[in-house]
C-alpha cells in the first residue's frame, strides 16, 4: 500500500459497470464470484492493461462489501465504481459513491488507528479495610470447621451405602433398585 502512495496517478476515471449479463449466464452459488470477475475484465479492458493480467486489477475493501452486500446469489446489476491507474500498472478499483453506512464505518477505522478511541483505565478503587474484632475471627475459624465436619460426615454416609451395595465377582457393580420397588 505504501508503494501506491509513492506511485504517481497516470489515469483516473468513473464507470458504470453493466454485471448482469455476464452473472446471469452461470450457477446462483457462482454468481458474485463471477461478477467480481467481469468487473475485472472490464476494467482491464478499459484502463489499457496491455497484457490483459487481471492481478494487476486490486478492488477496494469497501467495494467488495458492497458488492457482496446481497449475498453470493443475488450480486448487483450495475455498479459505479472510480478507477486509479499507476505508474507501476496497477489499477486500484473503488466505489465512486460511498453509502453513508460505509463513510461511518470508515471514519470510525480511521479514529481507532489514530488512537482517538480508546478505553480510559477506570482507577482501582481500594476496598476499605476493616480491621477484624477478635469475635468475628473466631465466628469465621467456627464456620470453617462446620463446613469440614459436615463434608466429613457426607462422605462417612456415601462410603456406608457403598460396603452394602452387591457386587459382581468381575467388579462391576450391580445398578441399586429403585425406592418405589422396594417399598
Amino acid at each position: 500500500m505504501a508503494a501506491e502512495k509513492e506511485d504517481k496517478i497516470v489515469l483516473e476515471r468513473e464507470y458504470v459497470v453493466p454485471l448482469r449479463k455476464k452473472w446471469l449466464n452461470s450457477p446462483e452459488y457462482k454468481r458474485v464470484n463471477k461478477a467480481m470477475k467481469a468487473l475485472k475484465q472490464f476494467l482491464v479492458r478499459h484502463m489499457k492493461i496491455y497484457d490483459r493480467d487481471l492481478k494487476k486489477i486490486k478492488i477496494d475493501k469497501y467495494l467488495n462489501e458492497e458488492m457482496w452486500m446481497r449475498s453470493i446469489r443475488k450480486p448487483m446489476n450495475k455498479i459505479k465504481i472510480k478507477a486509479k491507474k499507476f505508474e507501476s500498472g496497477i489499477v486500484k478499483a473503488e466505489l465512486a459513491e460511498i453509502p453513508e453506512f460505509i463513510k461511518w464505518k470508515i471514519e470510525k477505522e480511521k479514529k481507532k488507528s489514530a488512537g482517538k478511541i480508546e478505553k480510559k483505565p477506570e482507577p482501582e478503587k481500594k476496598p476499605e479495610e476493616k480491621k477484624e474484632t477478635a469475635e468475628e475471627q473466631k465466628a469465621k475459624e467456627e464456620k470453617k470447621e462446620a463446613v469440614k465436619e459436615a463434608g466429613l460426615k457426607q462422605a462417612e454416609k456415601v462410603a456406608r451405602e457403598r460396603k452394602h451395595e452387591v457386587t459382581e465377582k468381575k467388579g462391576i457393580k450391580k445398578p441399586l433398585a429403585r425406592k418405589a420397588l422396594q417399598k
